[in-house]
């Protein structure tokens, strides 16, 4: 066990290192490993080439911070509410969050990156708390099949808010069509240095909070008899898991299945330990989601296609395993 771990390390710090490399020398132009070790040295800046790769540092950066975030937060929200399907994409949170940026701009004329992160955050709160009390409705309580259609419900009722508030304004239209898919090409120094007092603290949030969402995990009775304040762990993850997701799809729109894939690819090598599950998730979300917009720069250059498709294309499958798995373990228990 011990040696798959650190094989597992080893193996996602050098994807790691390779999805960088990447994404810097894939685009609308190919770059020469010349022109990146150059612009990583800081030498010849005035090439062409050069500045092409320092161009793509900030999305490059922005992919490795938003990735660890979603994962992060579907490792949190998966802890808390003990369903293995429990992910931004599939409660509809990130779809909350699109909306209430999209309302603050439409008819608040806000502008302010600050704004619409904490525009975001309210979105994604609010429609975490409906979905979850949508899910619990009805007997056996919440269940990952209910869980799920919850979200799927939320999802497309708040899509068609979005685009209805959309469609009539061309100017918001514009702005954000791209946006809406999912896509980290926008983003630039400014726009990070908004995210990291957020992102950091949902960060620091999720490894403080990883030893009592351990104990938590045993049930209520014992988390308590071991000291574990319940509802301040709950409330805290819960706040932690909703920033991460909200600051990331306030400046890279909704993002799916991160979160989702993430946390389960992960627990299959380290178990459910999240001391090890949260940093490893954030390492392995960073890989991913940086993966995913190289192959989507690849597969339509020179264009691309928005990362946020590439993820729902990759996680789809797996959203449909997850769920017949956990439907399977759940007749067996009745049985």
């Amino acid at each position: 066990m011990k040696t798959r771990r650190i094989l597992f390390l080893i193996a996602i710090v050098s994807l790691l290192i390779l999805t960088v490399f990447a994404s810097v020398a894939f685009g609308a132009k190919a770059v020469s490993i010349n022109s990146i070790i150059s612009a990583f040295l800081a030498k010849d800046s005035s090439s062409y080439e050069v500045s092409v790769v320092l161009a793509r540092f900030p999305r490059t950066a922005f992919g490795l911070i938003a990735g660890a975030a979603l994962a992060i937060s579907g490792v949190l929200m998966q802890a808390l509410t003990g369903n293995p399907i429990a992910d931004p994409s599939i409660l509809g949170v990130n779809t909350g969050a699109s909306l209430f940026v999209v309302v603050g701009i439409a008819f608040l004329n806000i502008q302010t990156g600050f704004a619409y992160i904490w525009l975001a955050f309210i979105g994604a709160t609010v429609t975490a708390v409906f979905v979850y009390g949508l899910s619990s409705i009805g007997g056996g309580g919440v269940t990952p099949i209910k869980l799920a259609l919850a979200g799927a419900a939320a999802s497309t009722a708040l899509s068609s808010l979005t685009s209805a508030i959309m469609l009539p304004n061309n100017q918001v239209m514009d702005r954000f069509r791209f946006w809406q898919s999912g896509s980290i090409g926008g983003a630039g120094w400014n726009d990070i240095s908004l995210l990291l007092p957020f992102l950091i603290i949902g960060f620091i949030l999720s490894i403080y909070l990883s030893s009592s969402l351990n104990v938590l995990a045993m049930g209520d009775e014992v988390a308590t008899g071991l000291g574990v304040h319940i509802g301040r762990v709950r409330i805290l993850s819960a706040f932690a898991g909703v920033l991460l997701c909200a600051s990331t799809t306030a400046l890279a729109g909704p993002i799916g299945f991160i979160g989702l894939m993430v946390p389960h690819f992960v627990r299959l090598i380290f178990g459910n330990d999240l001391k090890w599950v949260i940093p490893v998730s954030a390492i392995t979300g960073a890989v991913l989601l940086l993966f995913a917009d190289v192959l989507g720069r690849m597969i339509n250059s020179p264009g691309e296609l928005e990362v946020g498709i590439v993820t729902a294309i990759m996680g789809a499958p797996i959203f449909i395993l997850i769920c017949k798995t956990s439907t399977t373990n759940m007749q067996r228990r009745i049985q």
